[in-house]
């Protein structure tokens, strides 16, 4: 597994797909790791030269003392971008990486190609909400959330007939070291984007989940409305619409990228 130091973090990434290719860069969600984004990877691999890497914190990259903020984590991105010798890029984050995503538009267009906005907001939750959270993980560890997590990231009737992508994601959320999730939690809980979504300029797509409890449709109309040109789609999912609506997001992707 390949490691790089960026932004003074050993940052583990993978990097596949043909050398040639257009270049597309995954942020996974808080509390996942680049294996949420395998559907994807599997779909688009043959493509795009793919860029999926952990977020500080998170999976096997480094868990550097915190909190952190959303524009540590952008940096993070271009350090990484920069030390794997990567130009321009198009960005598809979701949830947490959507809010890197935001501000990679805002801070370095030049870099960004084209950017998704998956299952997002310009401000995620409120800070008793993530107060809350912070408190529940320092006490009990991940296994203190996980459960509740799950039923707000996927719909019912998913979590009833997908029992291996459950597992899968359960197995994401509990490995993922508690102190690198409340530095997380501290960023996303201390953001506010919402007055300087307006300013982007690159080509936007907001994905929504339909059945989204975590962050609710609203949300991904209030970026639209302000993002100048945005396209704006829901997808028939909870929070994580990459994989419970896999197919139609990745459509969706791919017909955004190759406009």
């Amino acid at each position: 597994m390949p490691f790089l130091e960026a932004n003074g973090a050993q940052m583990h990434y993978e990097l596949s797909g043909p050398v040639s290719a257009p270049v597309l860069v995954f942020s996974n969600s808080l509390g996942t790791n680049i294996k949420m984004w395998t559907p994807q990877v599997e779909a688009l691999g043959e493509r795009y030269r793919i860029l999926r890497y952990d977020t500080r914190g998170h999976g096997q990259s480094a868990v550097t003392p915190g909190p952190y903020s959303v524009k540590q984590l952008a940096e993070d991105v271009v350090s990484l971008l920069d030390g794997l010798k990567l130009g321009e890029v198009s960005f598809c984050g979701l949830s947490m990486g959507g809010m890197v995503g935001m501000t990679l538009a805002l801070r370095v267009p030049e870099r960004i190609r084209k950017v998704v906005l998956c299952c997002t907001a310009a401000k995620l939750g409120s800070t008793e909400t993530w107060n809350a959270r912070i408190t529940a993980v320092q006490k009990g560890g991940m296994a203190a959330v996980t459960d509740a997590v799950l039923e707000r990231w996927y719909t019912p009737p998913f979590r009833a007939t997908a029992p291996e992508q459950i597992q899968q994601t359960k197995q994401m959320l509990l490995s993922t070291p508690p102190e690198g999730y409340v530095a997380n939690c501290e960023a996303i809980r201390d953001e506010d984007l919402r007055e300087r979504i307006a300013r982007i300029q690159i080509p936007t797509l907001i994905l929504m989940g339909k059945d989204d409890p975590v962050v609710p449709l609203a949300d991904g109309r209030f970026m639209a409305e302000r993002i100048r040109g945005s396209q704006y789609v829901e997808l028939p999912a909870a929070h994580l619409a990459n994989i419970e609506a896999s197919d139609a997001f990745t459509k969706e992707l791919a017909t955004f990228l190759e406009a």
